[in-house]
């Protein structure tokens, strides 16, 4: 008898909740997740690309800001109408925040940053934490990045935030194992995709240099692999930590960063 089966990496019957979902990483996952047989419900502040997405996918679309805590908390009841339970969170959006060394950096702008990117996702948490905690199972995947385990110059308010959701990460998991529920983290590196050329022309911006050589010195040529990450690859990642191929994983947390070491 085969130790692994195609069943392991199946969601058939799950229902999936990804932040983000409109575009990017948050897409490319709900579109994996898909695949693997979950229904899946696209979560963002722009309801047409969600539709676009829910369409593709045989999904489900809800308009969330997740920085405003009654938008989370109705995004979620109305997720659990469609199946009556919320088996997988994909905890995704979040924004690049301000690019400014720490003596300069507008605090408005660090403080909206830390708003979306920390306090939006442990509001998604919470709701998460309650409802899966009553139906004892769940998984529960954070998108950290590289940047939550190393510092990185002119990034403050996301480099904070990223890392915060790591310490997060491990501590529900301490509260959650005794309830079935694992929580884990991803960090991916330099993802290809229209958020990292927004990023590239923003620090061409401010450092002065051609966006070119931003890329290679600071993305490409530091990988072991010499490319990008495409968005696909950290959907199949998530799909490792919401299925059965990762049980006995929680607390964990794993780098799609094609070797930055």
């Amino acid at each position: 008898m085969s130790l692994i089966s195609t069943d392991h990496c199946r969601l058939d019957g799950k229902l999936a909740v990804v932040t983000g979902g409109g575009s990017g990483i948050g897409e490319a996952t709900a579109r994996v997740f898909a695949d693997a047989g979950a229904t899946v419900v696209v979560a963002g502040r722009r309801l047409e690309p969600l539709q676009r997405v829910a369409e593709g996918i045989g999904g489900h679309a809800i308009a969330c800001d997740v920085s405003d805590q009654v938008q989370v908390r109705a995004m979620f009841t109305e997720a659990l109408k469609i199946t009556g339970r919320v088996d997988i969170l994909l905890n995704n959006a979040g924004g690049p925040g301000p690019i400014a060394p720490v003596a300069e950096v507008n605090m408005a702008d660090w403080v909206q940053c830390m708003n979306i990117n920390l306090v939006g996702a442990m509001y998604c948490l919470q709701e998460a934490a309650r409802i899966m905690g009553a139906q004892k199972s769940g998984s529960i995947i954070n998108m950290s990045s590289l940047m939550g385990i190393q510092g990185y110059p002119m990034r403050s308010a996301y480099v904070a935030s990223k890392f915060a959701l790591i310490g997060i990460t491990e501590t529900m998991a301490r509260e959650l194992g005794p309830v079935n529920v694992r929580v884990n983290a991803l960090m991916p590196g330099a993802v290809s995709g229209e958020n990292m050329d927004r990023i590239l022309k923003r620090r061409s911006e401010a450092e002065g240099r051609p966006v070119e050589d931003i890329e290679r010195e600071n993305y490409t040529d530091v990988a072991a692999l010499k490319r990008w990450v495409a968005p696909e690859e950290v959907g199949r990642a998530a799909l490792y930590y919401a299925s059965d191929l990762s049980s006995a994983i929680t607390g964990d947390k794993m780098k799609v960063d094609c070797g930055r070491f």
